[in-house]
């Protein structure tokens, strides 16, 4: 790979197989959870394998948003209209490079997913938030997630709300939504072994991947990789994403170390978009704080103040020196409810802001007058701000908030991984597929690509659908997966 990070070995010759599946999951994550279920519901038999003493990983840790839409029950019984295109016009704005099969897939079953996902005990409330918030303070069932409200973007696709939470309060759905779906893993009957780790995948003469191996065990079948992303490995923080590797804080678990990227690329699977990474220091709630303007160092506005927080976060990395500051005037001036960015102190006069914060002389002056002179009029020509959230900053004194990472707290995980098809089957370079392996969740890379990107609800809504998909493929339907006979005469070996 170039990089110089080891790889795990991948086994080619005979394996004494201690257990045998239609399918094994490598991760009991969302992803890894969604495959298992998806397969044995596909009629196979199913092997899921969990490296950590309990089911969870990093979904567990989520608010519980699932981005979905193109008409949900929740939409319509909100009120609020939308379409399957103009759900994939979204989400191909704002992707640097859309795949465009994959969005299309997701949009065009974002309905019947969000059935699916009810249908196994995930429980969302008809009802909405209509706040500007990171997440809903109550169990209200849908609320803006993303940039769709954000210029140029509500221009390019018609906006509408697609952050689905679960019926569980402010942060506390990610693990409702575990909980939900690994007692529907027991229900099925799907046997589940926690505590290990697998540490190389099998193949025979062919290339095909025919079973995994652990430290004192081995299972014949096909292989789903869900086990999350790299967040946890400083060595590939600083291969792949080195801006995540100083000042930001990981959003994850111990295991997303990318053991099962790592394990896709000693079979030959290929990584993409791996210095992807989603990024976080919100500022808001309280929303009065999108009154305010965001400069650089320069005192020049550079993003829609607006924006959801992983967009600004993405824009404010992208400064000289990652330096910016949030202005606001005496009417705006409230504390975030969320301790991530510093208060740094506030002036009477904008000059002495300017100086404290070392601001070329005249520079933020010039950027406060233009802007209150053009949100006077109702309109935001450079940036194209909501007017919801448009109004002139004329009333000292003004207050600034340090939104530069180091000084205000960053949060970060990964969203690059392995390739793979629509159907999760993981490809090779040249785009050839990896027979009998597949990867889901944090593992591949799907649908978002960088922060600027991103909406809260998509790990949870790409994790579950592509996690289903992959487990169905996998299970052998349209023949994706070798069959156990089939696995038997490759190896010689039948299995238990």
């Amino acid at each position: 790979m170039g990089l110089g990070i080891e790889l795990p070995q991948l086994i080619t010759g005979p394996v004494e197989w201690d257990a045998s599946a239609d399918v094994i999951v490598v991760g009991f994550g969302i992803a890894g959870a969604c495959a298992a279920i998806s397969a044995a519901e596909a009629g196979a038999r199913v092997l899921l394998l969990e490296r950590n003493g309990a089911a969870g990983g990093a979904s567990a840790l989520a608010a519980g948003h699932f981005y979905l839409g193109g008409g949900t029950p929740v939409q319509s019984a909100t009120g609020h209209a939308d379409s399957v295109e103009a759900m994939i016009a979204y989400l191909e704005a704002v992707t640097p490079e859309p795949d465009t099969a994959k969005i299309r897939a997701y949009c065009t079953d974002s309905v019947a997913h969000f059935d699916w996902l009810e249908a196994h005990g995930i429980e969302f409330e008809r009802s909405f938030y209509p706040g500007k918030s990171v997440v809903q303070p109550g169990t209200e069932g849908l609320m803006w997630t993303g940039n769709e409200k954000v210029w140029p973007y509500r221009d390019q696709a018609q906006p509408a709300p697609r952050g689905h939470k679960v019926n569980a309060l402010a942060e506390h759905g990610g693990g409702q939504v575990m909980a939900v779906l690994a007692e529907r893993v027991r229900q099925v009957g799907i046997e589940v072994r926690y505590a290990t780790t697998v540490r190389e995948l099998v193949a025979d003469g062919t290339g095909r991947i025919v079973g995994v191996r652990w430290h004192d065990g081995a299972a014949a079948g096909a292989v789903v990789l869900a086990a999350g992303g790299f967040v946890m490995n400083p060595e590939m923080l600083a291969a792949y994403t080195p801006r995540l590797a100083e000042h930001f804080l990981p959003l994850g678990v111990p295991s997303d170390d990318g053991l099962g990227i790592r394990l896709g690329q000693s079979a030959g699977g290929a990584v993409t978009r791996m210095d992807g990474a989603f990024l976080t220091a919100s500022f808001y709630p309280p929303a009065d704080l999108l009154y305010g303007i965001i400069v650089n160092k320069a005192g020049r506005r550079f993003v829609a103040e607006d924006s959801y927080h992983g967009r600004t976060a993405g824009a404010v990395v992208a400064q000289p020196h990652s330096t910016a500051y949030l202005i606001v005037d005496s009417t705006h001036m409230v504390w975030p409810e969320l301790p991530m960015v510093k208060f740094i102190d506030g002036w009477h006069r904008v000059s002495e802001m300017e100086a404290a914060l070392a601001i070329p002389d005249g520079a933020l002056r010039r950027t406060l007058t233009a802007y209150n002179t053009a949100a006077a009029e109702g309109h935001d020509p450079e940036f194209g701000k909501h007017p919801d959230w448009l109004t002139p900053l004329t009333e000292g004194p003004w207050g600034a908030f340090d939104l530069t990472p180091g000084r205000a707290t960053y949060l970060g995980f990964t969203l690059g991984g392995l390739r793979t098809s629509v159907d999760g089957a993981v490809l090779r370079a040249d785009g050839s597929v990896i027979s009998g392996l597949y990867a889901a969740g944090a593992c591949a890379s799907n649908l978002a690509q960088d922060s600027s990107g991103y909406a809260s609800g998509t790990c949870l809504g790409e994790g579950s659908y592509f996690g289903r998909r992959a487990g169905a493929h996998a299970a052998g339907i349209s023949g994706a997966a070798p069959t156990r006979a089939q696995r038997a005469e490759s190896t010689g070996m039948e299995g238990d």
